[in-house]
């Protein structure tokens, strides 16, 4: 009898021994889900951060309207270092739109405007004629392209222009 005694008495004992160690597994479970659910969200929040320029403008965003500048075959042909120089430069220049500027992009034909297409020639053919033959060095193109996207911008208005990009490039 002393020996049944015992045997309810351990096993009385044994749950109660299972549940600090349940208990114990599950609130580690849990902490381990809080903590992998705050990383996520603190790490939503500084990559969302980090994608905004100083302008406030997104890095990301919607796909532009690629358009291309000068003859389609040919490019831009503009003399480049004042009459005197005799340099010559063609380049073919692709300006990536936002289709979201209803003055610059026709919502139906998704095209750029006729009367912007004028503004953006006469923008970039005094640009490249304005440029210095130093200017033109292959070291300095991306300051290029950011000067040229500004001052597209600065006619257009702002975000106009999402980038630039130069598909030939020749000086003469």
């Amino acid at each position: 009898m002393a020996d049944e005694e015992k045997d309810v008495e351990s096993a009385a004992e044994e749950p109660k021994k299972k549940s600090p160690i349940i208990l114990i597994v599950v609130l580690v479970i849990v902490g381990i889900a809080l903590a992998a659910g705050i990383s996520l969200f603190v790490m939503t929040k500084m990559m969302a951060d980090a994608n905004v320029d100083t302008e406030g403008e997104g890095r990301h965003h919607d796909a532009g309207i690629f358009i291309k500048l000068g003859d389609p075959k040919e490019g831009i042909l503009v003399n480049v270092g004042g009459p005197r120089a005799g340099k010559y430069l063609k380049i073919g220049v692709v300006l990536e739109m936002n289709p979201g500027k209803k003055a610059v992009i026709n919502e139906e034909t998704k095209a750029v405007n006729p009367d912007a297409q004028v503004r953006i020639d006469d923008i970039v053919t005094q640009f490249f004629r304005a440029a210095k033959v130093e200017d033109l060095d292959a070291t300095n193109q991306d300051e290029l392209k950011r000067q040229l996207k500004d001052a597209l911008n600065a006619e257009l208005g702002s975000a106009a222009v999402y980038d630039v990009y130069i598909t030939s490039f020749l000086l003469q």
